[in-house]
């Protein structure tokens, strides 16, 4: 008896088609009351993907999978030179990790009072996005 099909029927039916999901999704109202307010696609689902992702501390919520989110934590109080280095990989990181996103690139730092805002683009399927920005906000060592 044998542990594995010994038919010779196993074969893949070539009139299956594979289609990949839509990135429709609910749109939400970050800037005040974080309600929803609709639903929203591409270029704009992309833009709210790319924030969630950037604001979402990696392995501190379970309910997200270990390869989602960022880890920024853990540069508060490292070296300026350092910080900028280690953000632009993270970031890098975190958003290829998304199949959508094909590239990051253009980045920009700044620091003031011991924050560090770092601006970005995004090139994904559905066009680019410019100016993304994200601030590691904690005191970050001179």
């Amino acid at each position: 008896m044998a542990l594995t099909p010994t038919s010779s029927n196993n074969q893949i039916d070539s009139s299956l088609v594979v289609t990949k999901q839509t990135s429709n999704t609910f749109r939400v109202r970050y800037e005040n009351d974080y309600k929803l307010t609709g639903m929203c696609d591409d270029i704009e689902a992309m833009e709210q993907a790319i924030f969630k992702i950037i604001n979402t501390e990696r392995y501190k919520y379970l309910i997200y999978d270990w390869n989602y989110g960022i880890e920024l934590s853990d540069l508060i109080g490292e070296p300026i030179p350092y910080v900028y280095a280690e953000i632009e990989r993270r970031i890098k990181e975190a958003l290829l990790a998304d199949d959508r996103i094909k590239e990051v690139k253009d980045f920009r730092f700044s620091n003031e009072g011991g924050s560090v805002l770092c601006l970005f683009t995004a090139i994904t399927i559905y066009g680019d996005i410019n100016n993304i920005s994200k601030e590691v906000t904690a005191y970050v060592r001179k």
